[in-house]
């Protein structure tokens, strides 16, 4: 894990992150992952998945986007919350003058990753992997959420 601290790096340029994710059912990896980011930049910004591309992984987020948005711009480590509309990672960075794009560690040394790393070092930008906390997910709670309801549903036809 990179750690910007130094004074003279930082008072040359605004040090900009950014990072992307659904954020849905909020939970602490999520705050964790943006406490963690904000840790290492000036500015976080935060692009948020909108509902069509959360659906091309056969998924749909149970918190639409408007409300996921504000659920996030809402954390005291935001900065600003941009839609992200596409996977070019490359291009959002470019676009966002961004000089970190943090990303959980379940993704490092991936061959997709590997590539990103490429391209986005030829822009500058850094790929920072954070740590992700597996027993907190959104799709797990929604899981659990459902096997919850089921459970319950299942008593009152016993009642």
């Amino acid at each position: 894990m990179l750690l910007y601290n130094d004074v003279s790096i930082r008072s040359e340029k605004m040090l900009i992150g950014y990072t992307t994710g659904v954020f849905d059912l909020f939970h602490i990896g999520h705050l964790n992952l943006l406490r963690n980011a904000k840790s290492m930049c000036d500015k976080l910004i935060v692009g948020v998945t909108i509902d069509d591309l959360v659906s091309y992984k056969g998924k749909k987020p149970v918190i639409p986007f408007e409300e996921r948005c504000e659920i996030v711009r809402s954390c005291k480590y935001v900065d600003l919350v941009v839609p992200q509309n596409n996977m070019d990672k490359v291009n959002a960075c470019k676009m966002l003058n961004a000089s970190f794009l943090f990303v959980g560690e379940d993704w490092y040394g991936t061959e997709k990753w590997k590539n990103y790393e490429k391209e986005l070092k030829k822009e500058g930008v850094k790929v920072i992997y954070l740590p992700r906390i597996q027993r907190c997910s959104s799709t797990e709670l929604a899981r659990k959420c459902a096997e919850m309801s089921l459970k319950k549903q299942t008593l009152d036809i016993k009642e």
